[in-house]
């Protein structure tokens, strides 16, 4: 149905429709888009000042983009499994590291940006990134809320992380978490592809330090583009050497604070069957939480990315990974 309404609106731009009205018409979507996410993360940001005592509280904001994805476009439908998954009552409410989430000043939620409203307006990527950007500095205002974003496919790493680098004034340094690299130039002549992320995130100098963990399908370009901007990547074929250094990390001196970005496909599909891009020989589950568990650093923002839900054929298994994921995020986040 939304494609085509989008469809739709190409066809009255191509009908001498004046442009200005077509644009007023944007503008209001996207003002209407904002002042929800603005007035949600107002509404949580009090709760949690009022409550006391957190310095810091992780809050969740979808991003419900796939058409970014070179392959399938089931990421978009993610960010409700994942929320559903977290609450589903299955497991109980605390993190491994005892963090309670039905605490507001441990977890909040936003909800979404609506994604394929705006983009059924016609309008394109340059500004949807724009509108993805300010989200996140919505809830970045609301102090002491940190944005814990959930993809969508991972071209949405680019905007937050720009967000997060401009809100706070400098560059972070970021741990990716991934069987790719992303950092193609333009993969299939998409700048914004989810192949391409990292570079947009490195030639923007919103990073000082990338760090890419878990790396297991990586063309020549990806070596390249790795050198180029200066990546620290880590292949799975050399991980047994790399354990040690890889679980007890230290990042952030120098710098912003820390985002982590976690594709769900860094795992082992062993582990994770429900990703678009099927890679085998990955991480173990234990292995990502030994890392997040063993890091330190201030983490400022995160996300978890490229969870497909048209391929989680396992009784929801994949869900339920994307939500550990986000429940031990959110207890690295919170404090």
């Amino acid at each position: 149905m939304w494609r085509k309404g989008f469809h739709s609106l190409r066809n009255l731009n191509g009908a001498n429709v004046p442009a200005a009205l077509i644009e007023n018409g944007q503008n209001r979507v996207i003002d209407a888009s904002l002042t929800l996410i603005r007035e949600r993360a107002k509404l949580k940001g009090e709760l949690v000042r009022a409550l006391g005592g957190a310095v810091a509280s992780s809050s969740l904001l979808g991003v419900p983009l796939g058409h970014n994805s070179s392959f399938l476009q089931g990421p978009a439908f993610a960010p409700p499994r994942i929320r559903e998954a977290i609450w589903c009552g299955s497991t109980n409410a605390t993190t491994e590291e005892g963090k309670e989430l039905n605490d507001p000043r441990v977890l909040t939620d936003v909800g979404d940006v609506p994604v394929q409203e705006i983009r059924d307006c016609g309008v394109d990527d340059d500004r949807l990134m724009d509108v993805v950007s300010e989200s996140v500095k919505l809830v970045m205002e609301q102090n002491p809320l940190r944005p814990l974003v959930l993809g969508g496919d991972h071209s949405i790493s680019f905007p937050v992380v720009r967000a997060v680098s401009e809100k706070l004034g400098g560059p972070v340094d970021v741990l990716h978490l991934d069987a790719h690299p992303d950092i193609y130039h333009c993969f299939e002549g998409n700048k914004y592809s989810h192949a391409s992320s990292f570079a947009r995130i490195m030639e923007g100098g919103y990073a000082r330090r990338l760090l890419q963990v878990g790396i297991r399908s990586i063309t020549s370009e990806g070596r390249e583009q790795g050198k180029k901007f200066g990546v620290e990547q880590y292949e799975m074929r050399t991980f047994s050497r790399d354990r040690e250094v890889l679980e007890n990390l230290k990042l952030g001196q120098g710098a912003k604070g820390v985002y982590i970005s976690i594709d769900v496909d860094c795992l082992d599909p062993a582990f994770a069957p429900g990703v678009s891009h099927i890679e085998p020989g990955g991480l173990s589950f234990r292995d990502v939480l030994n890392i997040l568990h063993n890091l330190e650093a201030d983490v400022v923002a995160a996300d978890v990315v490229e969870f497909n839900p048209q391929r989680d054929t396992v009784d929801g298994m994949t869900a339920m990974v994307a939500a550990k994921l986000v429940r031990e995020l959110t207890a690295k986040m919170s404090k």
